[in-house]
C-alpha cells in the first residue's frame, strides 16, 4: 500500500464522519441518544479529529499537539463550527503524513500504547484508518437512531416489528 493510498483512506473516513454531522443540522449532531454512555456525533467527530493529531503528530513526528480527550466527548459546537475543526484537522493531518517516512519508528509512543503497529509510522497512520472506521460505523448508528423518531422512549431504541 502506498502513502498516498492509506492517507487518502483516513482522509475519506474523516469526510464521511463529517458529512454526517452536517447532515444532521446543530440540534441532532449535537443529541446524545438515550443509550448508557452514548455520544453524540458532534462528540464523535471532535473525537476523531484530537486521536488524528495525537497520532500523526505528537506521537509520530514528535510536535505535541494540546488534547482534552475527556472534554473532546462532551463537545458541544454548531456543525459549521464541527466542519471547521474537520477541515483544520483534515489538512493537519495530511500535512503531517506528508512530512512522516512511513516505514520509520514513531519519534513518541507512550509505553502504554505500544503494540504491533506502532513499529512504524504507517503502521500507526493504519491505526488512525482503523479508529476512523470504527468511530464512522458508530456515528451511522448513533444518525440512525437519532433520525428513528423513537428517542423519547426508554432505552432509546425502537420496538421490535
Amino acid at each position: 500500500m502506498t502513502d498516498d493510498v492509506l492517507l487518502t483512506y483516513c482522509l475519506t473516513k474523516l469526510d464521511e464522519l463529517t458529512e454526517i454531522v452536517v447532515g444532521l443540522g446543530d440540534e441532532l449532531a449535537n443529541t446524545r441518544p438515550p443509550v448508557p454512555g452514548a455520544n453524540s456525533p458532534v462528540a464523535i467527530l471532535v473525537h476523531c479529529c484530537g486521536m488524528m493529531r495525537r497520532w500523526s503528530s505528537t506521537v509520530n513526528r514528535g510536535i505535541p499537539v494540546p488534547r482534552d480527550r475527556d472534554a473532546e466527548f462532551h463537545a458541544r459546537m454548531p456543525v459549521r463550527e464541527a466542519a471547521e475543526l474537520a477541515r483544520t484537522a483534515r489538512a493537519a493531518f495530511a500535512d503531517d503524513v506528508r512530512r512522516t517516512a512511513l516505514d520509520r519508528a514513531p519519534v513518541a509512543v507512550p509505553p502504554e500504547r505500544e503494540a504491533f503497529w506502532t513499529g512504524t509510522a504507517g503502521g500507526v497512520i493504519l491505526h488512525v484508518f482503523e479508529e476512523l472506521s470504527q468511530h464512522l460505523g458508530q456515528a451511522e448508528i448513533t444518525r440512525d437512531v437519532l433520525l428513528s423518531g423513537d428517542r423519547a422512549r426508554p432505552g432509546g431504541l425502537p420496538s421490535a416489528p
